[in-house]
C-alpha cells in the first residue's frame, strides 16, 4: 500500500532509497513491484470479490458460507472459504439478514414503478398477481414459502417451498405460475422491496416473459396487504396448528392445504362464495361464450 507513495515522494525529489529506510521495505520490493504492480493473488482476489458482489446483489441474505458454496460449486472458484470470509469482510459482504437483528430491517431500492397502488382488484385473471414470502421454524430449521396469487381469482397461481430464502426460491414461484397461465403477457407482478425480488434473476424472469414487476412503498405493510391475508389464513389453518418436526412434513401439509383446501373448497365471499378454482372455471364459460 506504501509503493505508490515512494513514487510520489521521489517526484517532490526524495531519493527512493531514503523513502525506502523510513517506510520499512527495501528498494528491491519496491522495484519488484514496479516491474508488476498488481499480483497475482490481488488479479484473483479481484475476480472473486466481483463474482462474491454478483452472487450477494442476487441474494442478500447470502453470508460468506453461502456465497463461498455458489463460487465454488455453481461458478467453478477453487478457494477456500476462510478466504470468502476474508474478502467479504474486507469488502462488507455480508447477509442483511446478520444486520437485521442489530438496525432493523432495511428495504433496498425500487427497481419497478408501483402500478397496484393498494388497489387489489381485477375485472379478469392474470392482471395482477401478488407475490411474497412467509418462513415458518420446524425442528430441523425455518422453512420459506413464496406464493403468487390472482388479485382476480384469489388462486395462488406459482409457490415454492425451500429451506433457504434465495432468488430462485421467488424465481420458481414465479415459472410455476407462468407455465400454469400458459405465458400470460402484461401481467403485472407486484411485490415488496425484499431483495429476492429485486435481484437480477427475477427481474430478467419477468421481463424475458412480458410481465411487469411493480413495488411498493418501504415498510408499508397495505402495499402487499391482500398477500398478507393469505398467509394469515395459512398461518391460522397450518403454520400454528402443532409443532413440525421436519421441513418435508411441513411441506406437505402446506401443498395439500393449498391445492385442497383453500382452491377447491374454501369459499370466499369476495368471490360470491365461490372456492377459487369454482370462480375461474365460470370466468373461463363466460370468456368462451363471449
Amino acid at each position: 500500500m506504501m509503493y505508490p507513495l515512494v513514487g510520489d515522494l521521489a517526484v517532490e525529489g526524495i531519493p527512493i532509497t531514503v523513502s525506502c529506510r523510513v517506510l520499512g521495505f527495501s528498494t528491491t520490493a519496491y522495484h519488484a513491484w514496479r516491474r508488476s504492480p498488481v499480483s497475482q493473488r490481488d488479479w484473483d482476489d479481484a475476480h472473486l470479490i466481483n463474482a462474491a458482489m454478483d452472487v450477494h446483489a442476487d441474494d442478500p441474505e447470502f453470508g460468506y458460507r453461502f456465497i463461498a458454496d455458489e463460487l465454488i460449486h455453481a461458478m467453478g472458484f477453487e478457494v477456500g472459504e476462510n478466504h470468502v470470509q476474508r474478502l467479504c469482510a474486507l469488502q462488507g459482504i455480508s447477509s442483511i439478514i446478520v444486520k437485521r437483528r442489530g438496525s432493523g430491517k432495511k428495504a433496498g431500492p425500487a427497481v419497478h414503478d408501483d402500478h397496484v397502488m393498494r388497489d387489489f382488484t381485477a375485472d379478469a385473471v392474470n392482471v395482477k398477481w401478488l407475490v411474497d414470502i412467509t418462513e415458518h421454524w420446524t425442528g430441523e430449521g425455518k422453512i420459506y414459502l413464496c406464493a403468487i396469487k390472482d388479485c382476480a381469482s384469489r388462486r395462488i397461481v406459482g409457490y415454492a417451498i425451500d429451506a433457504r430464502m434465495t432468488s430462485e426460491l421467488a424465481v420458481t414461484a414465479l415459472r410455476m405460475a407462468i407455465m400454469l397461465r400458459g405465458r400470460p403477457a402484461g401481467t403485472i407482478v407486484h411485490s415488496d422491496r425484499g431483495g429476492q425480488f429485486r435481484s437480477k434473476k427475477f427481474a430478467m424472469t419477468l421481463r424475458n416473459n412480458g410481465l411487469v414487476g411493480s413495488m411498493g412503498r418501504v415498510a408499508s405493510a397495505g402495499d402487499n396487504a391482500a398477500m398478507e391475508s393469505f398467509f394469515a389464513l395459512l398461518q391460522k389453518n397450518v403454520l400454528n396448528r402443532k409443532q413440525w418436526a421436519t421441513r418435508e412434513e411441513l411441506r406437505l401439509e402446506i401443498v395439500v392445504w393449498i391445492e385442497r383446501t383453500y382452491h377447491r373448497r374454501r369459499r370466499q365471499r369476495g368471490l360470491g362464495k365461490l372456492t377459487p378454482i369454482e370462480f375461474e372455471t365460470i370466468y373461463k364459460q363466460v370468456a368462451l361464450a363471449a
